[in-house]
């Protein structure tokens, strides 16, 4: 229950729940000999901590490491045979600095632009089945770098002002990415979104032609949102 209510998974949830059982308060202090440092009571840490959030300075977070060995995961480049892949472009005047600045606001509390309720819906799916779900949200909100988390994405690779790609972590029947690519075209920049998906068997198949007729939807109105905040 307790992961369905916070943005933190079962699996965490219950490790916490059982480490509670066990009292932890440590009344040796023979490491100050050893090290020198200055520890904070925990109101101290508490305010510390909530300071370093409400001025978006958060170094590392929980969901750095999470799912377990998430650094191992097949990456888009090593995936054969090719992806299924749905692709949706515009051509634009903004300037290339502006219109990745604008892609890098995505998810969290800033949301997607358009069509919400659709991503929190596939989120409270995930949820539902034990996965990371659409609440884990992202370490900054001004600020993003490879590994960092947005929502049930991950950031796979990031080239400033052209390319941020993201692994999907969500429960899926298969292995799917989103791209988002801006490129040069006569003075002009193309502002792409692609999705790629690596179905496992039958069921992977027919998650994708499900879903497939959607990807219109989302994407078309994310597009202009990413050209309209620019």
């Amino acid at each position: 229950m307790a992961s369905l209510l916070t943005p933190v998974p079962a699996s965490v949830v219950l490790s916490l729940l059982e480490g509670g059982a066990n009292e932890v308060v440590c009344q040796n202090d023979e490491i100050h000999k050893y090290i020198r440092i200055n520890p904070l009571a925990y109101s101290e840490a508490l305010i510390l901590a909530l300071d370093r959030e409400e001025q978006d300075k958060i170094r590392t977070r929980w969901t750095d490491s999470y799912p377990p060995a998430h650094e191992l995961a097949v990456k888009l480049h090593e995936i054969y045979p090719p992806p299924y892949i749905s692709s949706y472009s515009i051509v634009t005047k903004k300037p290339d600095v502006l219109l990745f600045c604008a892609i890098c606001k995505i998810g969290g509390k800033e949301g997607w632009f358009y069509n919400n309720w659709m991503w929190r819906l596939r989120g409270m799916v995930d949820k539902l089945l034990l996965g990371v779900g659409h609440t884990r949200g992202r370490r900054s909100i001004s600020s993003l770098r490879i590994n960092d988390v947005i929502d049930f994405w991950r950031i796979e690779d990031l080239q400033t002002d052209k390319r941020l790609l993201l692994r999907a972590e969500m429960k899926l029947p298969g292995k799917a990415w989103l791209e988002f690519n801006i490129e040069n075209l006569n003075g002009q920049n193309k502002l792409s979104i692609t999705a790629y998906f690596q179905n496992k068997g039958i069921l992977g198949k027919i998650y994708w032609y499900i879903f497939l007729p959607f990807h219109y939807f989302i994407f078309t109105k994310l597009i202009k949102g990413i050209e309209q905040e620019c």
